[in-house]
């Protein structure tokens, strides 16, 4: 084995660590999160967490790296469907409310202003390029920037997500609460950013 290689059993504890650490972060955030309820839920001791990982902050860097393609791609846009887009984000936040969490302990921990991504150069070009295609094709009102759609959309999007701040959706309420929600949204959309 040459020096620095990870085993199969090293790159197990090395999973396990980054899946509790989802949890655990997603839960918690940076600075409430506890290595030792990570250790202990990965069944993986202190030492090599730090091994791998090197302090807690730098397990962060891993685990929002990870989640990064998901938070940031997890729905395409369809800048000549921004209702559907909505809808779909509404429904990629059921099914991974962690995504929402992680990027929100991102934004309160990390990153308080400006862009998120930032340093993800090009993160949002294909879904700018969606809008202002839409925009040209007179689908989606010109007058407002394409990255102010964008962002508005997304927060519009949120309205029920882990990062609201009159209520959370779970993916556990009845069909017909989801669907009204669903209706409201594609509605709402579709007037704001009507031509």
């Amino acid at each position: 084995m040459k020096t620095g290689q990870i085993t199969s059993a090293g790159q197990a504890s090395r999973r396990r660590l980054l899946d509790a650490a989802t949890a655990e972060f997603a839960a918690y955030g940076i600075a409430g999160a506890r290595v030792d309820r990570i250790s202990a839920a990965a069944q993986v001791n202190k030492a090599q967490l730090y091994a791998y990982f090197g302090n807690k902050d730098r397990l962060f860097d891993a685990v929002f790296a990870e989640h990064l393609d998901l938070i940031v791609g997890t729905v395409p846009v369809t800048g000549d469907d921004l209702p559907g887009y909505a809808v779909r984000l509404y429904d990629a936040y059921l099914v991974h409310p962690e995504l929402v969490r992680l990027a929100t302990w991102a934004r309160l921990e990390r990153t308080p202003t400006g862009d998120l991504y930032h340093f993800m150069t090009g993160h949002d070009a294909e879904k700018l390029r969606s809008i202002t295609d839409a925009q040209t094709a007179g689908v989606v009102d010109p007058s407002i920037p394409a990255a102010e759609v964008l962002a508005m959309v997304t927060a519009m999007s949120m309205t029920w997500s882990p990062a609201s701040v009159m209520y959370t959706a779970s993916k556990d309420e009845p069909e017909s609460d989801h669907t009204r929600r669903r209706a409201a949204l594609a509605l709402t959309v579709r007037r704001a950013f009507a031509p």
